[in-house]
This record gives C-alpha cells, structure tokens and sequence, in this order.
C-alpha cells in the first residue's frame, strides 16, 4: 500500500484526529518519501483548512495606507520606507477603502509636476472579504482572480484589515522572505532593571508569553492595539497606561498607529 492509499485509509477510519495523522507521515515507514519540510506543508495544508481570514489578517490599527489628499511625493515616501508594492488607499471615510494603488504606477511621476497625476486614472479596484472567510477558500479565489491583496471589512463594514495571499501562503510553507523585508528586528529590549522597550506590533500572546502575564487577545492582536482599546482612544505621546502589574508609557506613535512603548513592571 502506498503513502497516498495509506493516507486515504487512515482519514476514512479517524475524521478529525489529526495527532493521528501527523504520526502516521512521521513514522519511519515514509522517512525516505517525506521530510521535515514536506510534513510541514501537509500540517500547513490541514491548518489552513481550519483557519478565518480573521485568524492570520494584518488589522487596521497595522496597515501602511495611503490618503488620496495626500501628494505624490507624500505618498512616494511611504511608498519607499515601506517597501511593498501594493498600497489600499482611504478616502474622506478614513474607514473606507477605495482602491489599491500600485507602486510601480505612482514612481514613474517621482520626476513630474504634481497635476500629471490623477489619483483616480491608476486606482485598481479593491477586493473586500468577510472576517469570517475560510482560508482554504480565499487563497482559491486569489489564485482564479489573480489578486493579491484583499480589504477585510467587519459585520458593519468597516475596514478590519487586510490580507495578501503571501499570508496564506506562509501559513502552508512557512515565512517568505525577499530582499524587501526588514531585518529582524528585537521587540523586546531590556534597557533597566523591570524596565523594557518593546515594540506596539509585538503579538499579544508573544507578549504574554515572555512577560508571564495573561492579556486576553480576542478584541486585539498586538499590544498597540491592547492600548487602543483599553484607552478607547489612540494614546498620545508620553501617555501612561497602567493595566495590572504593568506600566506602558507611548515613546514613539504618529497619528495613526503606536510604534514603541516603554513597559515597567511594578
């Protein structure tokens, strides 16, 4: 009997038990036929098939967005400190999502008057998707439409993030790097005794994790946005919020995301 008879056989006998099932590809019976990184992408493959868009999506508070009030060389910066090439772009509604600007369209006017370019000529039209999307789904419907980005909007419609089929990807394969990504940089830095800098985008359960603490992560994904919602507010600069044992003080934030945050553990 073969890997893929074996495999068949064992899914008609045990539905749902997974342990199972990753027990039987690692078993030396398939060494020669299956890797480390061949069992990786099957257990990616099964996982995928249980997770929401919601599960893996970049949130709002996270997303790099262009303004269509802004000016090409306001929208060129960010397009070059961030280094991606597809950018959703709010209008008046900063909630709303009215297309997804490409880098490549925006760089050929770096060198020309401010009127040659009409925001609204390059717009590509964005593609929204539930929350509650199954991945498994998405990434066909990436692969049928040959997009590459999607706007993710809540029960009420608004904006909850963003998703590319990169994510999904890495969820089957692992991280994909490219000589776009941002070294790897510290979210947590010890600067004190009981004292840290550590990065808004750092996860929830990653903060939970190396603190020892137990924030609940179901309204929120990164600590940034922990702050958000406890403050009901973006914090300010300087400000200080005090949950339980922790102190967080904002050192660095613009006007629509937190970037570092000062933590003391009292």
């Amino acid at each position: 009997m073969n890997l893929l008879n074996s495999i068949k056989s064992f899914f008609v006998k045990h539905k749902n038990d997974s342990d199972g099932f990753y027990s039987l590809i690692r078993s030396d019976q398939w060494s020669d036929l299956l890797g480390k990184d061949q069992i990786k992408m099957i257990q990616g493959v099964i996982e995928v098939s249980n997770l929401q868009v919601r599960d893996i999506m970049i949130p709002r508070s996270n997303m790099i967005l262009l303004e269509d009030e802004m000016s090409v060389d306001q929208m060129l910066q960010i397009i070059i400190n961030s280094g991606h090439s597809r950018f959703p772009v709010i209008g008046d509604n900063k909630d709303e999502v009215i297309g997804i600007l490409l880098a490549k369209d925006l760089l050929r006017f770096s060198q020309t008057k401010e009127a040659d370019f009409q925001l609204n000529e390059h717009l590509r039209t964005a593609t929204f998707i539930p929350e509650s999307k199954q991945l498994q789904i998405l990434l066909k419907e990436f692969r049928k439409s040959r997009n590459h980005m999607a706007i993710v909007v809540d029960e009420y419609g608004r904006t909850a993030g963003l998703l590319t089929i990169e994510d999904v990807l890495e969820q089957i394969v692992g991280d994909i790097e490219d000589e776009y990504d941002p070294e790897d940089i510290p979210m947590i830095k010890e600067v004190g005794h009981r004292k840290y800098i550590v990065e808004a985008l750092i996860r929830i359960e990653d903060f939970n994790e190396y603190f020892e603490t137990e924030f609940l992560d179901e309204d929120y994904d990164t600590l940034g946005g922990m702050l958000i919602k406890v403050q009901g507010k973006l914090p300010e600069i300087e400000e200080i919020i005090k949950i339980e044992n922790c102190s967080f003080r904002i050192l660095e934030a613009d006007d629509r995301r937190l970037s570092s945050i000062e933590v003391i553990l009292d």
